[in-house]
C-alpha cells in the first residue's frame, strides 16, 4: 500500500496539472478570443429590417411590403404568458444565470443520455441572440465556444429586459415573421396581447424549427410541439393543472382557418391594394430599396370606411353587369374520384388551388340534375334549386357539351347573400374602376382600379386611358357658356352632316344614341338627355380650337382630345383620375385642385419625413372658372341627375348631386362623373381590351349604379349644400319656370325659331282674296312679315380665351 501511494500522489499531480493546464489554454483563448468578439453596436443600437406599411387616413393598416414581417415590440408589452410559454421552451432559467446556463446544460445533457439523441437543446436566450445577429448557424466547436464568449459579453452590457426584447423582436418563426409580433399577426391575425395561452405556447414552440413546425405546413407537428411547452409550464409552475388541460384541449384556429369554419369568409387581399400599390412605387421612387427595409410608415388620404363601400360598389357592379349576359360555363374541373370516394381533405387541397375572391368564392359541384345542383365549399354543402339555378340553367343536362356542363368535379363561383343564402355567380370578364376625391382639396377618398388586385395588376383608374363619351360634354358646354349660349338657349336637335371638307378626314353625320330627335329644344334639355347631335353643333358653333384650349381650365391635356368635330361626343381619352380632377371644377366653385393620395410619411422613430400640403379651393388652389360659369354648369348637371338620363340616383333623395353619364361607340366604355359639391366620384366600366359590352349597356346602366352605390356610403352624415347664385347671373321666367343666363346676354327666346318658308307665301294676295285665304291668315297671325332667319344662340367676338 505504502509503495502505491507516491504513484498515486504523482498521478493526481500529473492530473491537476493537465487540468490546469487545459484551463489556462482555455482562459488565454478566451482572452484572446475576447479580444476579437465584435462590438455590440449592433445589438446597442439595434435598428431591425422593418417593413414599408402602409396606412388609410386613419391609422388603418392596408399592406406592408418587405422581405421580412416584423413589428418592433417593447418587452413590457408582452403579456406575461408569452414570456413565460417563451422562457419554459427556451431558457427557464433565464432570469437566472449569467449568460451560459450551466445548470440548464448538465440538465439537458442528462435528458438526451436518458432518451437517447439531442431531445433537448443547451442555447440560453443569449446565446441564442448572439447567434442570430453575429455568427452563423454551423454547427461547429468555434462557432460554438464565440457564442458562448458572446452571451458573456452582451450579459455585461445589456439588461436581462434588453436581451429578451431582441430575442421577441429578432428570431425568426417562420412564414417571413421575423419577431412574435409579426407571427401572431401570420398565425393568428391578432397582436400578442390578444393571444390564448394555446396560442402563446405554440409561437414558443417555434424557435426550434421554424419551418418544420411551421402550422400552416405541419400543423400535428405543431400541436405536439404545442403540448411540450405547455408541458415544461406546468412542469415549471407558470400554469396550473387547469389552465394546462384548457390550453392543451384548444383548437389550432389559424387566420387562413377561418373559411374552413364559415364557408362566406375569404382570406383575400386586404382593403385598398391599388393605393397601396401606388404608395409602394412612390416609396421606392423616393427612398429606393431602402423604403422595405427601414420601416417607413405612408398614410394616405384613403378613408377607410369609403374604400370598403368603393370595393363592394365595383365588385357589385360587374357582378351585375355580367349577370345580365349570362353564364359562360365551369371555371375548371378537378378529379371527380375524391368525390365518389368521399376524400374531403383531398378534395380541399385542390380546390385551394381556385383562389377565392371577393364576393365570387371557389366550391366544387357534387350533384348537378335539372332540378338541383350540390355543391361543396371547406366541409359544407350547399344546395341551390328553382330561380337559384335560373342563371346556369343553361348550363346543366346531359345534352350539353361536356366542356360547359354542370357536372361533379366542376369548379364554379358562389356568393354569400344576407340571411344566410348563397347564389352562384362567376368572376367577370370586365372590369371596372372607381375614384373618389375631396372637391376642395384633390384628397383621394377611395380609388379601386379593379374587381380585384390578385386578379389584375392593372390601375384602370389611374392608368385606364379611356374615351369619356358623354361624360366629357359639360367641358364643351362651359366654354359655349362664354360664347353667348345659355341654358335656356335653342338648339335644334335634328340631324346634321358635315363633309370631309370640314371634317378634315371624311363625310359625317352624328347620331344620338336612340336614333330620335326632338327637333327645337332648349340647351338644358339636351344635356339632360344627353343629345350628342345638339352636343356637335354647339362645339361647331364655338369652334373646335377654342374649344381644345378651354379643356386645359380643367387640368385636361389638349393633345389627347384633337380639336375635331367628333371631340363633343368624348372621342379623345382620359382616365378616372384626370375625369375626377375635372369635375372637381364644377363642384367647388371653378377651382383646379390636385388629386393627392398620400398624406404624410414617417420612419421608423415616427419622425416626420413629408407632409402633403394642398392647394384648397377658394383659399390658394387657382380659379380657373367663373363663379357664374361653375355654378351655371352645377345647375345644368343638376338637371341630368332630377329629369335626365342619371335620374336613378334620385333614390339617394338628395337635391345636391349632379353629374353626367358616358356611353361611347358600341359601348366599347361607360362612365358616370358626378358629384356633390364636397365629393365628387366617378366610375367607369369596360373591358380591359376594349371590346363592346352589348348594346343595352350605357352609363346610366352600367356605370352609374357603382356611383350611386358608392355614395350612399360616402354622403352618410354629409349635409345637403344650396349654392348661392353669384352676380353676373339674371333670371328669366319660360312660363312659370325660372331659368338662367349672362347678365349681359339678352335672354331666351319664349319660343323657338320659326322655319323659313318660300318667297312666294309672303307676298298679299288680292283683296278680294283674303278672307278665303286660310293660309294668309296664318303667316298674319305669326306675324310674319318677312322671312325669318333660323335663330342661333350669339356668338360673341371676343378674344381668344378672354
Amino acid at each position: 500500500m505504502d509503495i502505491l501511494m507516491p504513484w498515486v500522489k504523482s498521478l493526481l499531480v500529473v492530473l491537476l496539472a493537465l487540468i490546469a493546464t487545459a484551463f489556462g489554454v482555455i482562459a488565454t483563448t478566451a482572452a484572446l478570443a475576447w479580444q476579437k468578439l465584435p462590438e455590440l453596436d449592433q445589438i446597442l443600437d439595434y435598428q431591425p429590417k422593418i417593413p414599408l406599411r402602409v396606412y388609410s387616413a386613419e391609422g388603418e393598416p392596408l399592406a406592408e411590403f418587405g422581405e421580412e414581417r416584423r413589428v418592433v415590440l417593447n418587452v413590457h408589452v408582452v403579456p406575461e404568458h408569452l414570456k413565460l410559454a417563451i422562457l419554459a421552451a427556451e431558457d427557464e432559467r433565464f432570469y437566472e444565470h449569467p449568460g451560459v446556463d450551466v445548470v440548464g446544460i448538465a440538465r439537458a445533457a442528462l435528458v438526451n443520455f436518458v432518451r437517447g439523441g439531442r431531445a433537448q437543446g443547451a442555447s440560453t436566450i443569449t446565446m441564442q441572440v448572439a447567434r442570430n445577429f453575429y455568427l452563423s448557424r454551423e454547427k461547429t466547436f468555434n462557432r460554438k465556444f464565440y457564442e458562448i464568449l458572446l452571451a458573456f459579453k452582451i450579459e455585461r452590457e445589456l439588461t436581462k429586459d434588453q436581451i429578451l426584447e431582441l430575442y421577441l423582436n429578432q428570431i425568426y418563426l417562420g412564414q417571413r415573421a421575423y419577431g412574435f409580433a409579426a407571427a401572431a399577426r401570420t398565425y393568428f391575425g391578432k397582436p400578442v396581447q390578444e393571444l390564448s395561452l394555446a396560442e402563446a405556447a405554440l409561437l414558443a414552440g417555434l424557435p426550434k424549427a421554424p419551418s418544420l413546425l411551421n402550422p400552416l405546413r405541419n400543423p400535428e407537428a405543431s400541436k405536439r410541439r404545442r403540448e411540450y411547452v405547455l408541458s415544461r409550464m406546468l412542469d415549471a409552475g407558470f400554469i396550473d393543472q387547469a389552465q394546462y388541460e384548457t390550453a392543451r384541449a384548444e383548437p389550432i384556429v389559424l387566420v387562413q382557418d377561418r373559411s374552413r369554419r364559415d364557408p362566406a369568409a375569404i382570406n383575400d387581399n386586404g382593403t385598398g391594394q391599388y393605393v397601396a400599390e401606388m404608395a409602394r412605387l412612390f416609396a421606392l421612387e423616393r427612398f429606393g430599396e431602402a423604403a422595405y427595409t427601414a420601416g417607413i410608415r405612408i398614410f394616405t388620404t384613403i378613408r377607410i370606411e369609403d374604400q370598403r363601400a368603393a370595393e363592394a360598389a365595383v365588385r357589385h357592379g360587374l357582378l351585375a353587369y355580367d349577370r345580365r349576359h349570362g353564364y359562360r360555363g365551369p371555371e375548371g374541373w378537378i378529379a371527380p374520384e375524391a368525390i365518389t370516394e368521399e376524400d374531403w381533405d383531398a378534395l380541399d387541397a385542390q380546390l385551394s388551388g381556385f383562389p377565392d375572391l371577393p364576393d365570387a368564392l371557389a366550391a366544387v359541384v357534387v350533384e348537378a340534375n335539372e332540378r338541383k345542383l350540390v355543391v361543396w365549399r371547406h366541409g359544407q354543402t350547399i344546395e341551390f334549386t328553382g330561380k337559384a339555378l335560373d342563371f346556369v340553367r343553361s348550363n346543366i343536362g346531359t345534352k350539353i357539351p361536356e366542356a360547359k356542363r354542370l357536372r361533379p368535379g366542376a369548379i364554379v363561383r358562389i356568393r354569400a347573400l344576407p340571411e344566410g343564402r348563397w347564389e352562384l355567380t362567376q368572376i367577370p370578364e370586365a372590369q371596372a374602376a372607381l375614384i373618389s376625391i375631396d372637391a376642395d382639396t384633390g384628397a383621394v377618398r377611395a380609388l379601386v382600379g379593379g374587381y380585384d388586385f390578385s386578379l389584375t395588376k392593372f390601375n384602370h383608374a389611374t392608368q385606364g386611358q379611356r374615351q369619356p363619351g358623354s361624360s366629357f360634354k359639360p367641358f364643351i358646354y362651359s366654354a359655349a357658356l362664354e360664347k353667348g349660349w345659355g341654358p335656356g338657349s335653342w338648339v335644334e336637335d335634328e340631324p346634321i352632316s358635315f363633309s370631309a371638307e370640314v371634317t378634315g378626314s371624311k363625310d359625317w353625320e352624328p347620331k344620338n344614341y336612340d336614333n330620335r330627335y326632338e327637333g327645337w329644344m332648349r340647351l338644358r334639355d339636351a344635356v339632360a338627355k344627353s343629345k350628342n347631335v345638339v352636343a356637335v353643333r354647339v362645339l361647331n358653333d364655338i369652334t373646335t380650337g377654342y374649344a381644345q384650349q378651354w379643356l386645359t381650365r380643367f387640368g385636361l391635356d389638349p393633345a389627347k382630345h384633337p380639336p375635331y368635330l367628333a371631340m363633343a361626343l368624348g372621342s379623345g381619352s382620359a382616365t378616372p383620375w384626370e375625369m375626377a380632377r375635372a369635375y372637381a371644377v364644377f363642384a367647388n366653385g371653378g377651382y383646379l385642385v390636385e388629386p393627392y393620395f398620400i398624406q404624410e410619411i414617417r420612419d421608423a422613430q415616427g419622425n416626420l419625413l413629408l407632409r402633403v400640403q394642398p392647394k384648397v379651393a377658394a383659399r390658394d388652389a387657382p380659379r380657373v372658372l367663373s363663379e357664374r360659369n361653375a355654378w351655371l354648369m352645377d345647375s345644368l348637371l343638376r338637371s341630368v341627375v332630377e329629369r335626365g338620363t342619371a335620374t336613378a340616383a334620385r333614390k339617394l333623395k338628395r337635391s345636391d348631386l349632379a353629374g353626367k353619364t358616358g356611353t361611347t361607340n358600341n359601348q366599347v366604355d361607360t362612365w358616370f362623373a358626378g358629384y356633390q359639391p364636397k365629393i365628387v366620384a366617378v366610375s367607369w366600366l369596360g373591358f380591359s381590351q376594349p371590346r363592346s359590352l352589348g348594346r343595352a349597356e350605357t352609363g346610366g346602366r352600367a356605370a352609374l349604379p357603382i356611383w350611386i352605390e358608392y355614395m350612399e356610403t360616402a354622403l352618410r352624415g354629409q349635409p345637403e349644400v344650396k349654392r348661392p347664385m353669384p352676380e353676373g347671373i339674371s333670371t328669366v321666367l319660360l312660363g312659370d319656370v325660372p331659368e338662367y343666363h349672362y347678365s349681359e346676354f339678352p335672354p331666351p327666346e319664349p319660343y323657338p325659331p320659326m322655319p323659313e318658308f318660300p318667297e312666294f307665301l309672303y307676298e298679299h294676295p288680292a283683296a278680294n282674296d283674303t278672307s278665303e285665304d286660310p293660309l294668309y291668315d296664318l303667316i298674319r297671325q305669326r306675324r310674319l312679315p318677312q322671312p325669318v332667319e333660323p335663330r342661333h344662340a350669339p356668338i360673341l367676338e371676343r378674344p381668344f380665351l378672354n
